[in-house]
């Protein structure tokens, strides 16, 4: 049977097993749509990026899967792709084109081993969802979101996939939330959102302008880590609201500490155009057995 390089590598970190792993196939040329859900499935990660070459030879192609579905796009995984491929010295240094299903994506490597990635042109818009029912899928009493909820409204907002923006008035709410998965996702579908991003401005880093949690139940996450699409339509949201100083200033969104897995999501943004960045460690370099077509079972050697 056929066998491919795979990754595991966490995005918006410093050190390993830290941060938000991502999969990363780096050669995925040929592979089909069951093909890599099924090593998405496999190598367990939240979600799997799978590189292939890009259209008219330019740039690479880069496809998203959960272990569950294919999504449009995915931060942390552009972040860890392309790091990924720059500490191997697949590309170097610059600018590049990601190929993604929500439209072609300008990557910048740094020699720093910083990435920076283009995101999809935000979109905000306004939400018929209640502070109470927000408030009782989160498990957080209705007056922590009421607090903040007259200058900043619940919201969908988008880079890409699709949040319900939910503000929060102070970290220990955000904290000792005891969120309903099953009222998440109803309440997503409502709103036409893929998950829901809770956030305060009251951060555990000085350094940091949001403390942040995302939960994605319709995409199979209960809860993820550290969330590049969330922070950067979260940034957007705000300067749409009028909520930070500055035109284009960096902002910086902390998340993952209530998983043991702390990272920092550097957001740029005018309130349309979006740029998230960060670094990216890599946790696990191997090989993963594709299934032919019809067989379900994967070794990872």
């Amino acid at each position: 049977m056929e066998t491919r390089r795979a990754l595991l590598v966490d995005a918006f970190a410093d050190e390993p097993l830290s941060g938000n792993p991502a999969g990363v196939v780096p050669d995925a040329a040929g592979l089909t749509e069951d093909q890599m859900r099924a090593v998405a499935s496999e190598l367990g990660a939240s979600e799997t990026a799978f590189v292939r070459p890009g259209d008219e030879g330019e740039g690479r192609e880069v496809r998203y899967f959960t272990p569950e579905e294919e999504v449009d796009l995915c931060g942390h995984a552009t972040i860890a792709t392309y790091a990924a491929l720059f500490e191997r010295g697949e590309i170097d240094a610059g600018t590049h084109t990601a190929q993604t299903a929500a439209g072609d994506l300008a990557v910048d490597v740094g020699e720093d081993d910083e990435v920076w990635m283009e995101q999809a042109a935000a979109e905000v818009a306004a939400v018929d969802v209640d502070h109470a029912d927000a408030a009782d899928a989160l498990g957080i009493d209705v007056a922590a979101l009421r607090d903040v909820g007259a200058d900043l409204p619940l919201a969908r907002a988008s880079t890409g996939f699709p949040f319900l923006v939910v503000p929060v008035n102070y970290f220990e709410h955000l904290r000792d939330a005891s969120p309903d998965q099953g009222a998440i996702a109803d309440l997503c579908e409502r709103a036409d959102a893929r998950g829901l991003y809770a956030f305060t401005f009251d951060a555990l880093d000085r350094e940091s302008t949001l403390h942040a949690r995302a939960f994605a139940p319709l995409a199979g996450i209960p809860e993820d880590p550290v969330t590049g699409t969330g922070a950067g339509a979260c940034g957007a949201y705000l300067r749409r609201h009028g909520a930070l100083d500055g035109e284009f200033d960096e902002i910086a969104v902390e998340q993952g500490h209530l998983l043991d897995r702390p990272g920092t999501v550097r957001v740029e943004t005018d309130g349309h155009d979006v740029r998230v960045g960060g670094r990216a460690v890599t946790a696990m370099d191997g090989e993963i057995t594709v299934p032919e077509n019809d067989d379900d079972d994967i070794v990872v050697a």
